[in-house]
């Protein structure tokens, strides 16, 4: 455990609350705080996780709390904050609401946290990735959203469940948009380090990548009420590791491109090694004319829409 590290996860529901469990759980920070504007669900929710210190034998503190300042210059901010989907909704349905709010939450973060890393969870993911960056006024590389991360262990799990082999033999990476325009990998991904496409048929890894790609929406369905958080949290906390260790491990991720890919000024889902500073840079893949059409098509409609959402703002 890094000494001295301090992360915020900002909203104390589902997502938020285990996202904050799994990092204390696995002792990444010295401090996690847990903050929402509901009075008392963050205290009562960061003293549940604390008191569970004992058994699971974690020394990690827990806070919980209603005010920013509590929060002053954490390592990491998590923005869970927002609406969930219900049955029914896309992730753009959640567009305008969710955009007041992770500006609400932004402001806040950038003035007691100026130096933080900031990871955003709330959907629409791609959106208001941008829309924390632009509030926020950091740098590019200090804000990113979390959805490759979460994507890809839903394709690795199903390869997995499908093949009848367990998740860690299987390697697989989505990049582009946290949704419909999601690009598989299928030429990438291996199993025990055999390609993937040598083990199954082309219709059974288009089932595959399409559940992947509505792999949110079936699970919103099947509860009826919310969203998922167990493998989101778990992606999130990842994500907030590889940056207090300074790891610079590659994960996908929604980031700030630069040319990579022959894309520029848009955020977008691609490999990325994560260190203390955010992102420390992006990992161009062997990509075919096919895979690099459909990154660059996701990154026009990505910025479309944040093309959009700005209008809003206006």
């Amino acid at each position: 455990m890094a000494e001295g590290r301090t992360v915020t996860v900002v909203g104390a529901g589902n997502v938020g609350s285990n996202t904050a469990r799994r990092i204390a759980e696995r002792d990444y920070a010295d401090e996690v705080v847990l903050i929402d504007i509901v009075e008392g669900l963050p205290a009562g929710l960061a003293l549940d996780i604390a008191q569970s210190a004992p058994v699971e034998g974690f020394d990690a503190r827990v806070r919980g709390t209603n005010d920013y300042a509590d929060t002053a210059e954490s390592d990491v901010v998590v923005i869970t904050a927002g609406l969930p989907r219900q049955p029914g909704m896309s992730r753009m349905d959640l567009l305008d609401k969710n955009s007041e709010i992770v500006t609400s939450v932004t402001e806040q973060i950038a003035a007691h946290s100026p130096y933080a890393v900031i990871i955003v969870v709330s959907n629409p993911l791609d959106e208001m990735t941008y829309l924390a960056s632009v509030v926020s006024g950091f740098p590019k590389e200090r804000v990113l959203g979390m959805a490759g991360v979460l994507d890809s262990a839903r394709l690795r799990y199903f390869i997995a469940d499908k093949l009848e082999v367990h998740p860690a033999q299987v390697e697989a990476m989505t990049l582009g948009s946290h949704g419909d325009q999601m690009v598989a990998l299928p030429r990438q991904a291996t199993v025990n380090g055999k390609p993937l496409h040598e083990m199954l048929e082309e219709d059974a890894l288009e089932e595959l990548f399409a559940r992947t790609r509505d792999g949110g929406a079936e699970i919103v369905g099947l509860l009826k009420k919310g969203s998922a958080f167990y493998a989101p949290s778990a992606a999130a906390a990842k994500m907030v590791n590889a940056v207090l260790e300074d790891s610079q491990e590659v994960l996908p991720a929604c980031a700030w491109t630069t040319g990579q890919y022959g894309i520029s000024d848009v955020y977008l889902g691609v490999p990325v090694a994560l260190g203390s500073g955010g992102v420390a840079g992006i990992v161009e893949l062997d990509l075919n004319d096919s895979e690099r059409t459909s990154l660059q098509e996701a990154a026009e409609a990505i910025r479309a829409k944040c093309k959009g959402l700005e209008e809003r703002r206006t």
